[in-house]
C-alpha cells in the first residue's frame, strides 16, 4: 500500500501511521499502526521526529490540513511518564522475547535428537529388530513422562525437514501429537505408551516400498498403488519380528487407514476398530493433509470437522481441535491491528492466544517480534493462505512445507 509522508504535526487520531524507526528504538508495540489517542501523537513528538509516513487507505482518517497547523504546544510532563512506561513495558517484552527464544531453541534441540534417534531405530528394524524395538520404547517412555508431569504443554512449530527424512519427520509427528491427544482424551500411562509405539511404526511398512513410489510426484499406476496399499501389512511382518513389540499397539500398524464409516481400504467399521487405532488414524490424516495435500492446519483441521466427520471419533476429533487451537502453529494469520504474521506456538492454557512472528520488513527475520497475542491486546481477524502472501512476505514468514510440532512441558508447580 502507498504511503505517503507528511509532518508530524499533520497527525491526528485514527491515522495509520510507519515510523522511520526500528522496533528497538520507540515504545510502541509496532513501528506501523493506528493511532487511537492524542497522548501517542505527543509520544511520537517526543521521539524527536518531524515527519512519518501515512497510508491512506488504512487510516480511518486523513491527515489534518495544512491551514489547521497550530504551534505545537509544550508536551506535558504525563506525557514523559507515559513514555517512560511504555519503555519498559517494551523492554519487558524485548526480554520475553529473548527467553521465549532461548526455550524454542531447546525445544528445537530435543525435537531434532528425537528425531536422530527415530532415524536411527528405523535403519535398525529389519536387521535388528529387537534392538530398535527396545531404543523406541526408551524413546516412547521418556515422551510419556515428559507429557504425564506436565502442567501445561507449549505446542511448538518446528523446522522444515530434508525432503528424504519425511518418513521419520511423519512417524515423529504423527507419534508426538497422538500422544499428546491420548493425554487430554484422560488416557494413563500405559496407553500413551502404547499409542506412541504404535503410531512411532504405523508406517514402518514402507521400508519395504521402491523409494522411487514413494518420492514418486505424479500419480501412481494401480500396481504401484496396489503396492503402496500393502505397507500396512508389512509394516506388521516387521514388528512381529520383534516379541517385545506391545500387542495393543499392532492394530494401529495394520488399520491406521481404517475409518469409522468403513470407507478405508478393508472395509471395517467402528465396532471393529479399537480406541488406540481409532485416535491415531485422525492424526495421521491431519498430518497428511497438511503435508501431502499442501492444506494450512486451519483448513486441515476445518476440513475434518466439516467434511469428515463421521470418519472419525467425534470425541477425538473435538478434542484434537481444543490441543492445536483454532488456529494451529503453521497457520499465516492477520492480526487485528493489520499485521500479518506466522502463529508459532500455543499454549494448552491459552488457546485464543497463540504466540505469532509478525512481518515487519524493518527487522531482520531472526530479529523479529513473536508476540504474545494476549499481551499485546490483539486478536486473530483472518487466516491467509501462504501462496496469496507477496513474496517478500512469503520469505519473511517462511511458511513450513512440512508442519512439525514438538512440545515445550513445563512442570507441575
Amino acid at each position: 500500500m502507498t504511503g505517503i509522508t507528511i509532518s508530524v504535526d499533520r497527525l491526528q487520531v485514527g491515522n495509520y501511521v510507519s515510523l522511520p524507526l526500528g522496533w528497538r528504538e520507540h515504545p510502541f508495540l509496532f513501528s506501523s499502526f493506528k493511532i487511537k489517542s492524542d497522548e501517542e501523537i505527543a509520544l511520537i513528538r517526543r521521539l524527536g521526529l518531524k515527519q512519518v509516513t501515512l497510508i491512506p487507505d488504512k487510516s480511518d482518517s486523513p491527515p489534518k490540513p495544512l491551514d489547521a497547523l497550530r504551534p505545537t504546544l509544550d508536551q506535558p510532563l504525563e506525557t514523559g511518564r507515559q513514555q517512560a512506561l511504555m519503555q519498559q513495558e517494551k523492554e519487558d517484552r524485548i526480554a520475553q522475547l529473548q527467553q521465549y527464544r532461548r526455550d524454542l531453541q531447546q525445544c528445537e534441540k530435543q525435537f531434532q535428537h528425537s528425531l536422530s534417534q527415530v532415524r536411527s531405530l528405523m535403519g535398525k528394524v529389519q536387521a535388528r529388530p529387537l534392538n530398535a524395538i527396545g531404543e523406541a520404547k526408551e524413546l516412547i517412555d521418556a515422551i510419556t513422562r515428559q507429557l504425564l508431569a506436565a502442567d501445561e504443554l507449549v505446542l511448538h512449530l518446528m523446522a522444515d525437514g530434508e525432503e528424504g527424512d519425511q518418513l521419520y519427520y511423519h512417524s515423529l509427528n504423527v507419534s508426538v501429537l497422538s500422544m499428546m491427544l491420548a493425554k487430554e482424551c484422560a488416557m494413563g500411562a500405559e496407553q500413551i505408551s502404547q499409542i506412541g509405539m504404535g503410531a512411532l511404526f504405523h508406517d514402518v511398512g514402507k521400508l519395504k516400498i521402491p523409494s522411487p513410489i514413494l518420492r514418486k510426484r505424479t500419480a501412481l499406476t494401480k500396481p504401484e498403488q496396489n503396492l503402496l496399499a500393502q505397507h500396512p501389512r508389512y509394516g506388521l511382518d516387521l514388528i512381529n519380528l520383534a516379541s517385545a513389540f506391545p500387542a495393543e499397539a499392532k492394530g494401529i500398524v495394520l488399520h491406521h487407514h481404517e475409518y469409522l464409516d468403513g470407507s478405508g481400504p478393508e472395509g471395517l467399521k467402528a465396532g471393529q476398530l479399537d480406541p488406540l487405532t481409532q485416535l491415531v488414524s485422525l492424526i495421521n490424516e491431519y498430518d497428511n493433509l497438511c503435508h501431502r495435500q499442501a492444506k494450512v492446519p486451519y483448513s486441515a483441521l476445518s476440513s475434518l470437522y466439516k467434511q469428515r466427520k463421521g470418519q472419525f471419533n467425534p470425541d477425538n476429533l473435538a478434542q484434537l481441535i481444543r490441543l492445536l487451537g483454532i488456529y494451529p502453529p503453521g497457520s499465516v494469520v492477520q492480526l487485528s491491528s493489520g499485521q500479518v504474521g506466522l502463529v508459532m506456538s500455543i499454549n494448552s492454557a491459552r488457546l485464543l492466544c497463540p504466540s505469532v512472528l509478525v512481518y515487519d520488513p524493518r527487522i531482520p527475520r531472526q530479529e523479529a517480534a513473536i508476540i504474545d497475542l494476549e499481551q499485546a491486546g490483539l486478536t486473530i481477524a483472518k487466516v491467509i493462505h501462504p501462496k496469496r502472501l507477496p513474496p517478500a512476505v512469503f520469505e519473511y514468514l517462511n511458511p513450513r512445507t512440512r508442519i512439525s510440532y514438538y512440545f515445550e512441558h513445563k512442570p507441575k508447580s
